[in-house]
């Protein structure tokens, strides 16, 4: 199967030669990954051994070109792989693309060889005319509450229909169908999913928003429509409004506007208001370790809403403040519906106050957060973020305390993109307090663009 993947984008590529198409561009990035953590957890191994340690190398390929005037296609793959590292240098990894199998005497997974994953993310058709494109196809998105992640060392990508105009001034509507998702959260490697299981379910990796496999399944229960229209008439602001109706399985709207101040110089402020509603009768899987499908009853809405305030001087340092709040009622967040364990539950966010590794939390039911953040260069033109993030969490069943620190430093050399973040994460969790612990994570980032 991998050798025909290969063969396909050989074939595109001589083709479009052979037959003359224009325009036509060939493009990717190899990433290394690499990051290590020390805890206060009880028999928790220490920051430099292989027990405490994840990695994971990645290389992605895509291919777009015109086919005629208006018309264009693409087709991007993906391929994730440890190298062979788990035998002997870590034990967890990065992507939960990764399928296990058999035992080769590795310590990762009680012995398991962890398989590589290769799958085509992208394969589109796209057309424009009078204002107007439709595109076709795996691709990625990018909405409030459906949305692309690359975070990590993969993405997850949709199968979907978006019809996007512009005829109305300073206006962009959008309208898409998403079929299939190869987000977690549509999984059916996970246990919750009624799986054999898959890498999330067992802790083993650090980022891993994809499907085991990469493999694309139905979107929610039976697909989302999403609709949503941008404006920009007033130049200082971007007003932005969405609905999804997540079919059999939740409504959800996402309204925000983001404004660069023309008064005063450099002021940055932005507003998010959300609204998930489950519907009655959904099924949500198999949640907590349940060995029965948990079935949604009549709950009330999540709504959340989130205040950002912001400075920007330009050329020297860009502060924001943030914060957000998520009632305590219904059981859907506000997060990616595309990845993490359910739609809306445990995924990353668009809210203002999402931290930048520890996702899942500023976005849940009964969530409390706010941010600080600044992001400068200084010589040579390594940037760097700072970032301190709280979310408090309480609702009839819980009551939990997340607190980020997140130092980032990032420079290119030409194609290279190289990045070294330190994380220091503090959990507290009255309910149960075997759950405390106090986490420190050093990554490095290497990514060469083609």
């Amino acid at each position: 199967m991998k050798l025909i993947k290969l063969s396909l984008v050989a074939t595109l590529l001589i083709g479009s030669s052979v037959f003359a198409i224009e325009n036509t561009k060939v493009s990717g990035n190899a990433k290394l990954y690499y990051g290590t953590q020390d805890s206060d957890a009880s028999n928790a191994p220490n920051l430099f051994s292989k027990e405490s340690a994840y990695t994971n190398f990645a290389a992605r390929l895509d291919l777009t070109t015109d086919l005629t005037k208006g018309i264009s296609a693409g087709v991007g793959t993906q391929v994730v792989t440890t190298l062979g590292v788990e035998h002997n240098l870590v034990d967890s990894v990065w992507s939960n693309a990764h399928t296990v199998s058999g035992s080769t005497g590795a310590r990762f997974a009680n012995g398991a060889q962890v398989d590589s994953a290769m799958w085509f993310d992208e394969v589109w058709l796209a057309g424009s005319a009078f204002d107007t494109t439709l595109k076709i196809g795996r691709q990625s998105l990018d909405t409030p509450l459906a949305f692309t992640e690359d975070w990590g060392v993969d993405r997850n990508t949709f199968e979907a229909t978006v019809l996007i105009n512009q005829s109305l001034p300073d206006t962009t509507l959008v309208a898409t169908f998403i079929g299939k998702s190869n987000g977690s959260a549509d999984d059916r490697d996970s246990l919750r999913e009624g799986g054999a299981g898959n890498l999330n379910d067992i802790g083993a990796t650090a980022a891993g928003y994809v499907a085991a496999d990469g493999t694309f399944s139905t979107f929610g229960t039976q697909g989302t429509y999403a609709f949503g229209a941008i404006n920009n008439s007033f130049k200082p602001l971007t007003v932005q409004a969405w609905y999804y109706d997540m079919v059999d399985l939740a409504q959800a709207y996402w309204l925000q506007a983001d404004v660069k101040c023309s008064l005063v110089e450099g002021l940055l402020i932005g507003a998010q208001y959300a609204n998930t509603d489950l519907e009655n009768g959904a099924n949500l899987g198999f949640l907590n370790g349940s060995l029965t499908e948990v079935i949604a009853g009549d709950t009330k809405d999540t709504t959340a809403w989130s205040l950002m305030l912001g400075y920007e001087a330009k050329d020297l340092v860009t502060i924001k403040a943030a914060y957000s709040d998520v009632s305590d009622d219904g059981i859907l967040g506000v997060a990616n519906t595309a990845t993490g364990s359910v739609a809306t539950l445990g995924g990353k966010s668009k809210l203002y106050t999402e931290m930048l590794w520890n996702n899942g939390y500023v976005s849940a039911v009964g969530a409390e957060s706010y941010s600080l953040t600044a992001e400068t260069k200084v010589a040579g033109d390594v940037a760097l973020l700072a970032g301190y993030y709280n979310a408090d969490i309480k609702t009839a069943t819980a009551d939990k305390e997340m607190r980020e620190i997140a130092l980032k430093a990032s420079k290119s050399f030409g194609p290279l993109d190289t990045a070294l973040a330190l994380i220091f994460a503090d959990l507290q969790d009255s309910v149960t307090p075997a759950n405390d612990v106090k986490t420190t994570d050093i990554q490095v980032y290497l990514t060469y663009n083609f």
